[in-house]
């Protein structure tokens, strides 16, 4: 196809249309996911893409990290006293725990209130600067306003160099404890200072890197704890970190809850609570081990979703299609991955969501509208071109309409006219039957037709009993001269048959039979074809100095007494598919040489 200079600027407007589409676009579909991503219920979605890339893969647990001391059911056994034991038997621990090398203890238990007096003071005289109590904060609701209020283990305890930390957590709106502890005197922080580590407060809102289900850390139940030369292996406790708490299995399910348990971002793989000792552990951990993932804030999030935006922008620029689709869906693993990778390798957490959502919904977007449009322009060229050319390459059309330039194109055509040999006297002789002429004429335009679009061509209008078809065009085709002449060639066969057929009718009617017969012309040369009419009335047609030697060479051909004439230039391309035979050289009206006319032997 030749591409015409008037068509550039036609060229640059589609494409800054398309260009302004897609901008357009994008920024619909940027500002309906930013306000999607304002609704309550949004962090919970990006949440749990972090538990799952915080844990697939999620490291061991650090060397030297603590042992859990578990308040457990076989301990309760054990001991066969009712809970809360006398605080003569913490001591008793804290006592057995220091003798076996534990470098700090921390209790995982609150003592605001006093008991016994003799069993406070046994407490106060094993406590040292080497053991933490916890602390509580409670958010305290009243009509008059909402406090939080913190409970801090008794002074006498202070008082003995105990040091104490704030136990409490804070968890999401989906009850999943994600998040450190947002204030420095942490118990966990307050274990890493009793233990000479440099504390550096994490970044406000860090996220909690955890490293497995329940009982990922070493545990040992309390009373073996109590007795360790007995039931433990020597040197258990030698120089660590031992947090003592509630570890209750018979209620560390999501359904059943449990006391001083909680959903972890782990809880997506096991679904099982995680004990508060096991979780003061692994916040321990996150601070010795600067561990803790930072989560990206919203400038950073609004700077990836445009990013996103500007990605899916690009990929749909130019068109749509399954390369739309696989680069989505590969620019969307790609981000999960980096997500997955920023977590695992810089402890920084950006949410893909969003931006997925995103890319995916532009590119989706614009695949929608390009795909109504292009069923828009197959019904258009199913309509255009259904009375022009065979089914088959109509639907060849629609599936791939830049094959079709309806603008006009310059194009080599071969170009057949046929007309019906005497159709003014069977007009006169019908005059008076109008009904029987059209359906006389309609009975042998219809084979002809079928055998045009059969062999490949296209039709271009009736002239009443005349019939205009070319080949070449709108679709490519190489062999288009020896595929008008076999056409041309069927067209006569065609005549001995329907001829039969208006015999025996006549003849079984009593009516005058009319015989028909019909003139060939056909030419190949450059013609140019393309959208021929009005502004508002047009057709797909054909026009150039080849059309009209082919006309001329239908209306030479009665001269000679042959039904169809070809042009040399048909003939030049023929001449080894057909036998051919030269017959003349004419002029014909309206050209100024002589022309080698031909023609095909049956």
């Amino acid at each position: 196809m030749l591409a015409r200079p008037e068509l550039a600027p036609k060229v640059h407007r589609l494409a800054a249309s398309r260009a302004l589409q897609v901008t357009i676009l994008a920024i619909v579909v940027v500002a309906a996911v930013a306000l999607i991503a304002r609704l309550p219920a949004w962090p919970l979605v990006d949440a749990r893409v972090f538990d799952y890339v915080s844990t697939i893969g999620a490291p061991a647990a650090p060397d030297g990290g603590p042992v859990i001391v578990a308040i457990d059911e076989p301990s309760f056994s054990e001991i066969q006293t009712q809970w809360p034991w006398p605080r003569s038997i913490h001591a008793r621990l804290i006592e057995a725990l220091r003798a076996a090398g534990a470098k700090v203890i921390g209790m995982d238990i609150i003592f605001a209130e006093p008991s016994l007096s003799a069993e406070d003071a046994t407490l106060t005289a094993a406590l040292g600067p080497d053991v933490v109590l916890a602390g509580d904060e409670t958010l305290v609701t009243s009509p008059q306003a909402d406090q939080f209020v913190r409970v801090l283990p008794m002074q006498m305890f202070s008082d003995a160099l105990a040091l104490s930390g704030i136990a409490s957590v804070a968890l999401d709106r989906d009850g999943v404890l994600r998040r450190m502890p947002a204030y420095d005197d942490g118990f966990a922080a307050m274990i890493a200072i009793a233990a000479g580590l440099e504390v550096n407060p994490p970044p406000e809102w860090a996220l909690i890197q955890t490293y497995g289900p329940t009982r990922t850390y070493p545990t040992v139940s309390y009373y073996q704890a109590l007795d360790p030369d007995q039931f433990l292996p020597p040197g258990f406790f030698k120089d660590r970190v031992v947090i003592v708490g509630l570890s209750l299995q018979n209620a560390a399910s999501v359904e059943s809850g449990g006391a001083d348990a909680f959903a972890t971002s782990y809880t997506v793989h096991t679904g099982k609570l995680v004990a508060g000792a096991e979780i003061q552990a692994t916040i321990f951990d996150n601070i010795r081990q600067d561990a803790y993932v930072s989560e990206v804030r919203t400038s950073m999030g609004q700077l990836f979703l445009l990013a996103a935006a500007i990605l899916a922008a690009l990929t749909v620029y130019r068109r749509t299609g399954w390369q739309t689709v696989a680069i989505s869906a590969f620019a969307v693993v790609l981000m999960f991955a980096a997500a997955y990778l920023a977590v695992r390798f810089g402890r920084v957490f950006g949410s893909p969501v969003a931006p997925a959502l995103a890319l995916i919904g532009i590119a989706a977007s614009q695949s929608g509208i390009d795909y109504a449009q292009e069923r828009r322009s197959r019904r258009q060229i199913t309509r255009a071109f259904s009375q022009y050319l065979s089914p088959a390459l109509v639907e060849q059309l629609a599936r791939d309409p830049s094959k079709l330039k309806l603008g006009g194109e310059k194009r080599e055509l071969s170009i057949l006219f046929c007309d019906v040999r005497g159709f003014t006297t069977i007009s006169e002789q019908l005059k008076d039957d109008p009904q029987q002429l059209t359906t006389l004429i309609n009975r042998l335009l219809t084979p002809l037709s079928d055998i045009v679009l059969a062999h490949g061509g296209t039709i271009d209008k009736y002239i009443g009993d005349c019939l205009m078809a070319f080949w070449n065009a709108p679709l490519d085709d190489p062999d288009h001269a020896r595929h008008a002449v076999a056409a041309a060639i069927a067209m006569l066969g065609s005549m001995d048959r329907l001829n039969e057929e208006l015999l025996s009718e006549a003849e079984a009617e009593g009516r005058v039979y009319y015989p028909l017969h019909i003139g060939i012309g056909i030419n190949t040369g450059e013609c140019v074809v393309g959208n021929m009419g009005s502004t508002t009335r047009f057709d797909y047609s054909a026009l150039g100095d080849s059309v009209n030697l082919a006309a001329r060479l239908e209306g030479a051909s009665k001269n000679y007494g042959v039904s169809m004439l070809i042009g040399e230039n048909t003939a030049a391309r023929v001449a080894g598919s057909f036998s051919l035979v030269e017959l003349d050289r004419i002029l014909v009206k309206g050209k100024t040489e002589e022309v080698r006319v031909y023609a095909v032997r049956p």
